[in-house]
């Protein structure tokens, strides 16, 4: 009875000490320690305090679990046997550098679509086919504010196998999605996750302005995967996989995606004229939130607040009014007394991002808007007939 008490207290010491070691580290991280080398004191025998041996499984369970394994794998092999093929390794040389990414074959006149980052200032760029084929490719049309590019090859149609593309704005958060490309400039690699959010709005690199509806995925995307696809479970192109939030540069779970919907809308103007308009109001401001209308003594909670506007302008010929003070909210300068946006086209804003989004999405150059506004307390409604963003912004 002792020598059994005995051990039972060594054995919940070891533990302690177990954990002790795996929630202490260094990084601030929570480390799993390698459960193969985990140490145990001599001539004691670790016995988990809990132990449950559970129940065995059905046989018709046990091939149950089986049929649906086996009913994904076959999914995902045989997506991958049909689109791999239209998936390219894209490899450039900008002055003394050399950089590495993917893209796809949008038609079977040799064009291909990639991230605009991946070819941006190239001289020189090769496209390396899954079937081992290398040949040269020249730029056609990019667009900075969507990340996009167009490249084409002079290879007969034969050999060319376009994607589908999907429908991006019906996804769903928690459907399946598919990565192929070349990370690290591994070619033909996939790996295999699920929608994580949906509607991401990030800043289009360098751009004051900002690139909408991303998809969020954490399906491992890394160096390399930039301009390939992220597909559907039925192997549709439902993305076009642009950048990753990471602090060590490697895959962190969070991968972002132009949407399939942006391709169709930006990529024809690319063919055609090698560059996409994109529909500008000419504004600068923020999203409201309720700490910003108590500091500010705002009569709404929400919408777009109108900061200012650019001389000459869409929205400043309309009249549309920016700030005419400035204060501090939360240690933030704000320019205060602009207009209040709430609507667009009768459809409501409730913060910029709303905004930005429905202009890139149902909006055209030359297109009148009209805009719901606050402002001294009333409500307005101005039309405004949008421009063409400046280039290089």
């Amino acid at each position: 009875m002792k020598l059994t008490l005995f051990r039972k207290v060594i054995t919940m010491l070891v533990l302690l000490v177990v954990l002790g070691l795996v929630a202490c580290s260094p990084t601030g991280l929570l480390v799993v320690a390698n459960p193969v080398a985990t140490p145990t004191a001599v001539g004691v025998t670790v016995i988990p305090a809990a132990a449950v041996t559970p129940a065995p499984a059905s046989d018709s369970t046990t091939a149950a679990q089986g049929t649906t394994l086996l009913a994904q794998e076959q999914l995902l092999a045989d997506l991958y046997q049909r689109v791999n093929p239209s998936v390219v390794n894209i490899n450039v040389t900008q002055g003394s550098a050399q950089g590495t990414g993917s893209g796809f074959v949008y038609d079977d006149q040799g064009r291909i679509v990639t991230n605009n980052h991946v070819v941006e200032n190239a001289t020189e760029i090769w496209v390396t086919f899954a079937d081992g084929t290398i040949v040269p490719a020249k730029v056609v049309g990019t667009d900075s504010g969507t990340d996009l590019a167009v490249i084409r090859v002079d290879q007969p149609a034969s050999k060319l196998h376009p994607v589908t593309l999907g429908d991006s704005e019906s996804l769903r958060v928690g459907q399946m999605a598919v990565a192929i490309g070349n990370p690290f400039g591994l070619e033909g690699t996939m790996t295999v996750g699920i929608i994580s959010a949906l509607g991401r709005v990030l800043p289009a690199g360098s751009s004051r302005f900002a690139i909408v509806d991303l998809i969020q995925t954490d399906a491992p995307i890394n160096p390399g995967n930039s301009g390939g696809p992220l597909l559907d479970s039925a192997g549709r192109v439902i993305g076009v996989n642009t950048l990753i939030f990471s602090q060590s540069g490697t895959s962190s779970g969070v991968g972002l995606a132009v949407p399939a919907a942006a391709v169709k809308r930006v990529v024809p103007a690319l063919i055609n004229t090698g560059h996409y308009a994109h529909p500008w109001l000419g504004i600068s401001g923020r999203t409201i939130t309720p700490m910003l209308a108590e500091t500010l003594g705002l009569p709404v909670q929400q919408g777009a607040l109108v900061e200012s506007t650019v001389a000459g302008g869409p929205a400043d010929q309309a009249g549309i009014r920016g700030g005419s003070r400035r204060t501090l909210v939360d240690g933030l300068s704000v320019a205060a007394g602009g207009d209040i946006i709430v609507a667009v086209n009768e459809v409501g804003v409730k913060s910029f991002d709303d905004l930005v989004g429905y202009l890139a999405r149902r909006t055209e150059v030359g297109q009148q808007v009209t805009l719901t506004v606050l402002r001294d307390g009333s409500q307005q409604r101005i039309a405004v007939r949008l421009g063409e963003r400046p280039m290089g912004e």
